[in-house]
């Protein structure tokens, strides 16, 4: 695997009340943004030979117009290489698809889409503050389809406010009806500084307890493996190892990717940095012709070791038992871990089970000293 590049949008029409990701929910800087990125592009130009990934993430990348992709993906690929078969992602709001837009990304060479569908339930919908219906994502996924595109991904959220079993597994049989190559299942987590953060500190939202939690994970996984789903992360599943995202899978692999765009990461090496995160600051220093970095951080080996397994242990490829230290505390652990069903191990590879998913973050402290 090559290096991957992320560019971030931070820019949505409204802000959903769960999301934590830096965006400002207007589109009055996106000209200013636009003029520093290609400055950004510009400045790390040479960093790194060829990338096999592109993503734009956000924020909401399809708030842009068809001229302002065009600008963008100029930018991109006049300044960086990439492979012949580099995967090329942008997520997308359903209420922003249309025939043109989605016709005009394929023509720029975006051959993977990742929708942001949440539900196809619209009590849930307006719940969760989305601006589209379950009628329009239908109409989305039926508009993607339509122009082409092979490779779709349908990002769904569970572990709502009253939501029962029976309701989620409506939604994803749904979800699947439309045999998208790619799903991402990720269970409503609530942040600090959110308004649902501030909901819940006042008492008025109650999630499911962790026994619920954990039925509607196990529910998940198990029924998108009946469908033929591979589980490749906790959160994420293919339909084939063809349609593992291949950009992801760069995170968890701690394989380098650059990042652009306000409060983007990078990593490099043992050397993570990440841009401000502010339109307004990062275009300003931009506008000076200097790196929009707030901070970074160098990665210790030891350090690097730790990440490599809490990563690695999110996955179903989990990581070579070399990795894990001290040979006979490992194998002392390594044993327990077996009979109660969290990990396997086979040709070299300590590797999670379904149930070992739900613990993923904690079992690589247990292989600390």
């Amino acid at each position: 695997m090559s290096a991957g590049l992320y560019i971030h949008i931070p820019f949505c029409r409204t802000k959903c009340p769960y999301c934590d990701f830096y965006s400002l929910p207007s589109l009055s800087l996106v000209p200013k943004w636009l003029e520093a990125v290609q400055k950004e592009i510009f400045i790390y130009r040479l960093l790194f030979p060829i990338f096999d990934s592109l993503y734009l993430g956000g924020g909401t990348p399809t708030v842009l117009t068809q001229s302002q992709w065009s600008g963008l993906m100029e930018g991109i690929f006049t300044h960086f290489a990439f492979s012949p078969s580099a995967e090329v992602t942008v997520e997308a709001n359903p209420d922003d698809v249309t025939e043109g837009l989605m016709g005009h990304l394929r023509g720029l060479g975006v051959n993977r889409i990742s929708l942001g569908v949440q539900s196809f339930d619209d009590q849930e919908l307006h719940g969760l503050g989305r601006r589209h219906t379950s009628h329009s994502a239908m109409e989305a996924i039926r508009c993607i389809r339509h122009l082409g595109f092979n490779n779709l991904g349908l990002d769904l959220m569970y572990g709502l406010p009253g939501q029962t079993q029976a309701q989620w597994l409506k939604i994803l049989k749904k979800a699947v009806d439309f045999s998208p190559e790619h799903l991402s299942c990720y269970q409503l987590t609530i942040q600090e500084e959110t308004p649902f953060g501030k909901m819940r500190d006042k008492g008025d939202m109650q999630l499911p307890d962790e026994e619920a939690q954990r039925a509607l994970f196990i529910l998940t996984s198990s029924f998108l493996e009946q469908e033929g789903y591979l589980q490749y992360e906790i959160s994420n599943f293919a339909k084939g190892r063809e349609f593992i995202c291949l950009h992801n899978m760069k995170y968890w692999q701690h394989f380098p990717y650059l990042g652009l765009g306000p409060s983007a990461h990078s990593f490099q090496g043992n050397r993570r940095w990440w841009n401000l995160k502010s339109v307004e600051g990062y275009c300003e220093v931009l506008a000076g012709g200097r790196r929009p970095v707030a901070d970074e951080e160098i990665l210790t080996r030891e350090q690097q070791d730790l990440e490599s397994l809490m990563l690695g242990l999110r996955t179903m490829e989990g990581v070579e038992l070399d990795r894990l230290g001290d040979r006979s505390q490992s194998e002392r652990v390594l044993r327990v871990l077996e009979g109660t069903g969290l990990v396997r191990v086979e040709d070299g590879r300590i590797m999670p089970t379904r149930e070992g998913f739900l613990v993923a973050d904690s079992l690589p402290l247990l292989f600390s000293p």
